[in-house]
This record gives C-alpha cells, sequence and structure tokens, in this order.
C-alpha cells in the first residue's frame, strides 16, 4: 500500500465481527497499522540498550580492517541473523567476515568451550554472537581477557549476572528502554547493520534482507504483533518474490511457485523445518551456504542436499517415534512420559517429545543417550508449567534450561529412572493448572462468500503466535460424502447463499456413511489452484457436527 493511501476495507463481514470481538475496532491509526503495517510504522531503535555503542564499535571494525566474526545459533532466528550480518557488512565493506554457526553435536547450544575455539581460531577482532551469548558468561570472559571485543544480539531471557560483553543488545534487558520486548534476534540484526549504515553514511538498502527475517521470526515463533508484524508482512512480500537466490532454488524444489501469495504457515510448515533438518542431523552450515549463495547452480545443488537431509531426518523422526509409541504400549497407563534410549538423536527428540505431547495430552519428556549422558527435550500441553515441573527434578539432572512450554535437560542413564519418577509425581501434583480455553468456532455469516472471507484472512496475516487466524465454523447441507485415498474425507455442501464448496477432512474418511443433511464444520480456508482456476475450499480440523 503506497504511503498516505487509506487502509483496505473488509468485504465480509465475517472478519469484522470477528475483530470486533477481539476488541480491534476498524478505524484511527492503530487499525491502520494493524491492517495495512509499514515500515514506517516500526518503533524508532534509539532507546534500545548498547545499540549505539555495538554500532559504532563495528564501524571501527570496517574502517579499520579487523576480522569479524559473526557466530550464529543452529536454529533458523541464529542463521538468518547470522546471514543478515555477513552479507550486510561485507555489502558495506568489511575486510574480513567469518560467519560460525553453533552445532548441536560438538558444543551444543550456544557460544559453548568448543565454538569458542572455532571462532579463536579465525584470528577475529570483534566477535558478534547471534540468537544466543546471553547466558554464556564464561566463554565471554575469556574473549575479553584475549583483549579482544565481543557484541551480543540476542532476545533470550537475561540472567542477573552482569554479562562481560562490550555491548549487549536484548530487549529483555531490565535497563532497555526500547519499548517493543518481542523482536527475535534476525529482527535485531537487521536493525544493527541499519544503524552501521547509517553510521557510516553509506549506501545500503537493508529491505533486502527482510525476506530473511521473516523467516526467522515465524520459525522462532515469536510474536506477530507490532515491530514482528510488519518487518515480516514485508518479509513474506520479498519473500514471494524469489529474488534470493538460495531460496528461489529451494522453493523451485519443492514447489512453491514464484509470485504465490504466502502466509505465516507455509514458512513454519513447509520451509523452517527444511533448514533447520541440516543441524538436526549434523553441521548447520550448509543452510548459510544456501542463504549466501548468489550462483545458481551452486544453489539448486545446496537446496537438494539439504532436501534429501530434510528426508533423512522424517525417516529418523518416524523410527523414533514407533519405538517410542511400543515403549507407552509396553508400559501402560501413566499420566506422564518419560522415553529414554542409546542413540536416538538429540537433535529429533524434540520434534518426537511434541508430537507425544499433542497425541497424549501429557507432559512428555524424550532423552537421546550416547553412552552415559543423554540430552533430551521436555514439551506438554498447553499451559502445563514445565519449567516449574522439572525445577523439581534438577538434583536428577546435570542440567537444564528453557521456559514453561519447552525445554531441554541432560541427564545420566544411572539417574534417568529417578528422574522418571520424581517427573510423574511432580506432574501429578499439578492437577489445577491453568488450561488455555478451547477457542470456539466463529460462525461465516450466511450472506459472505467464501471467496471475500478468505480476502479478508489474508490482511490478517501473518497469523501465528499472539495474532492467530480465526478458527472458523461454516454450515450447510451435505450434497455427498465419501471416503477419499489415504482414508480421508471429501464432502460437498451446499451453503446458505446457494453457492456449493468441497470440504476435505484429513484422516476422517471412515466417517463418510455417517453424514448426511445439515452440518456444522469447524474448518480452514484454504485456496485451491487447478487448471488455471482458483477457488476456496475447507479443511476441516474436527467431525463434523450434525444439525
Amino acid at each position: 500500500m503506497a504511503s498516505g493511501s487509506p487502509p483496505p476495507r473488509l468485504r465480509s463481514r465475517t472478519i469484522g465481527l470477528w475483530l470486533e470481538a477481539r476488541g480491534v475496532r476498524q478505524e484511527g491509526a492503530e487499525w491502520e497499522r494493524y491492517i495495512a503495517p509499514r515500515l514506517a510504522h516500526l518503533t524508532r531503535p534509539d532507546a534500545m540498550a548498547d545499540r549505539e555503542r555495538a554500532v559504532t564499535r563495528i564501524g571501527r571494525a570496517l574502517t579499520q580492517g579487523e576480522t569479524i566474526v559473526v557466530f550464529g545459533d543452529y536454529d533458523c532466528d541464529g542463521m538468518t541473523a547470522t546471514a543478515i550480518l555477513a552479507d550486510g557488512l561485507r555489502k558495506l565493506g568489511a575486510r574480513l567476515v567469518v560467519p560460525i554457526l553453533a552445532s548441536r553435536f560438538s558444543g551444543g547450544y550456544g557460544l559453548s568451550g568448543a565454538a569458542l575455539e572455532r571462532v579463536l581460531a579465525a584470528d577475529p577482532g570483534l566477535v558478534i554472537t547471534c540468537d544466543c551469548g546471553s547466558s554464556d558468561h564464561v566463554t565471554l570472559r575469556q574473549i575479553q581477557a584475549r583483549g579482544l571485543d565481543a557484541i551480543v544480539i540476542d532476545h533470550h531471557l537475561v540472567p542477573e549476572e552482569t554479562l562481560p560483553a562490550f555491548a549487549f543488545l536484548n530487549p529483555h534487558r531490565p535497563e532497555c528502554g526500547f519499548p517493543y520486548k518481542g523482536l527475535a534476534s534476525c529482527g535485531l540484526a537487521l536493525s544493527v547493520l541499519a544503524g552501521v549504515r547509517t553510521k557510516l553514511e553509506r549506501a545500503l538498502d537493508v529491505r533486502d534482507w527482510l525476506d530473511l527475517v521473516a523467516i526467522g521470526t515465524i520459525a522462532d515463533v515469536a510474536p506477530l504483533t507490532g515491530d514482528n508484524r510488519v518487518l515480516t508482512r514485508a518479509g513474506l512480500s520479498l519473500l514471494a518474490e524469489g529474488k534470493r537466490v538460495g531460496l528461489r532454488a529451494l522453493f523451485d524444489l519443492i514447489g512453491i511457485e514464484a509470485g504465490k501469495r504466502l502466509a505465516a504457515s507455509d514458512v513454519s510448515f513447509r520451509v523452517a523445518p527444511r533448514l533447520n533438518a541440516p543441524g538436526r542431523l549434523g553441521s548447520p552450515e550448509i543452510v548459510l551456504d544456501l542463504l549466501l549463495e548468489t550462483d545458481i547452480a551452486r544453489a539448486r545443488e545446496l537446496a537438494s542436499a539439504i532436501e534429501s537431509q530434510c528426508q533423512a531426518r522424517r525417516l529418523e523422526q518416524d523410527k523414533i517415534l514407533n519405538e517410542a509409541e511400543e515403549m507407552i504400549a509396553q508400559a501402560g497407563q501413566q499420566s506422564a512420559l518419560v522415553l529414554g534410549k542409546e542413540g536416538w538423536n538429540h537433535g529429533i527428540v524434540g520434534i518426537v517429545a511434541g508430537r507425544l505431547a499433542d497425541q497424549k495430552g501429557l507432559p512428555t519428556v524424550v532423552v537421546g543417550f550416547e553412552g552415559e549422558v543423554g540430552r533430551g527435550s521436555v514439551r506438554g500441553p498447553a499451559g502445563f508449567p514445565l519449567f516449574d515441573v522439572v525445577s523439581a527434578c534438577q538434583g536428577h539432572l546435570e542440567r537444564f534450561g528453557g521456559h514453561q512450554a519447552a525445554l531441554g535437560l541432560e541427564v545420566r542413564k544411572e539417574n534417568l529412572e529417578a528422574f522418571r519418577r520424581k517427573f510423574i509425581a511432580v506432574c501429578e501434583s499439578y492437577t489445577d493448572y491453568e488450561k488455555p480455553a478451547a477457542e470456539e468456532p466463529f460462525l461465516v455469516a450466511p450472506e459472505d462468500r467464501l471467496a471475500d472471507v478468505f480476502e479478508d484472512l489474508c490482511l490478517l496475516e501473518p497469523c501465528g503466535e499472539a495474532n492467530p487466524r480465526p478458527t472458523l465454523g461454516v454450515e450447510g447441507e451435505i450434497l455427498s460424502a465419501r471416503s477419499v485415498k489415504g482414508g480421508h474425507l471429501k464432502l460437498e455442501l451446499r451453503l446458505p447463499s446457494g453457492s456449493r464448496v468441497t470440504a476435505f477432512g484429513p484422516g476422517l474418511g471412515a466417517k463418510a456413511d455417517e453424514l448426511s443433511g445439515r452440518v456444522r464444520l469447524t474448518c480452514e480456508l484454504r485456496e485451491n489452484h487447478f487448471l488455471g482456476s482458483t477457488n476456496v475450499e475447507l479443511l476441516v480440523r474436527e467431525l463434523p457436527v450434525l444439525l
């Protein structure tokens, strides 16, 4: 939308009513910021603690020709933040920028001792950490002791102990006056790059990296509100254009057409899992290579290798999940799950723990052992206080960390059974934890065209954490119901307006013979492109309710 033009108007009554129910008024500056966010709406960065100090130091490193090491975490946020700074600083004229990523299998998360050896081997004059560093006091002191400066760019929670860094950019610092606390590390990295450009008075369009900010922010499940909404909306548009050579090669491989309108869910379910796969199996460096590649032939080779690793990750994930299911069946009824086995890949156990927690509705710990020590992940039902539970069990653990919704831990094999008993006992004491209320489906107004509702849903994008898509209810008369290949349900419905729509229910095909007459569907709307035509269809999320 051009600057100064009025914000778009909603086409449907349904989405207008849904927004009103959430307290969103369709008028004024706040409405414009929500429905048509622009980069001009971003919060000024002046109040961010240490930003100016970091920008000045990086600018000095560039003008004096120092070697700069940019060290990032192995997940999407860390990799995109690292790519943004490495690429941007090179374009600003840095003599040598060395990007390095953490490894799950050599040192683990953060600036570990093993990681520090790799950093120092590059003989840096300046070290910048991305998406890690807030808790790395020991290694940062070692950097400081060598007479080197370190700049930490991170968004994880801040320990009370003062961090021995030249500059520490983290919105969660108590003394940080920057009002928006939700930025992921990739967004912070872009802000720093913009500051360096301004400090050096050089021409550089930092909007070129908004596609990476969108990927990192969405993949890290950062809140899609405020500044993040502005950045990811612009980033998704840039991502759809397909200008970044490496991502274009990956998109061609997985069937994302150039120019296709992208939603946050495309990143969450199609892009991020592929970019995370190499780091789950071994080294994530190939992903950084892809993000920085400018030769299309080489980019296609990298994309193909990443896709192969994603397929391998899926096979390994299915293997662990099947073995875990067998253990659960043998153990019988339990109030919480603690599972561990030699050889389970600790880069994948988090996915398995999440799947089991969703399927069973139970707090779940899955541990992969390598010899006497295992590394695992903890997941649970929405609202369950996992951090509190694991904290009560820490006497049986080597270490742990995370938050209420997800944790990582290390446990010795000899202590696993004692930890299991304690974990289950503590979980059983939390019988009255606050469960989030299930969202009731919001009925589509009978007079609304589904195509108009879908277009309005696209205006709500990016949808995800803290900005969910509405769960919709659609009522209609079943014209046909049948089971199709794969055991899925296919319905043809007549809506109150008289129009017809197709609905698909994954895994619900066995119920086809029981469905007739008028029904209410809890569903999502999605576009279907077929033979040059586009229409809206329904994706059923729950068993249809007969009316």
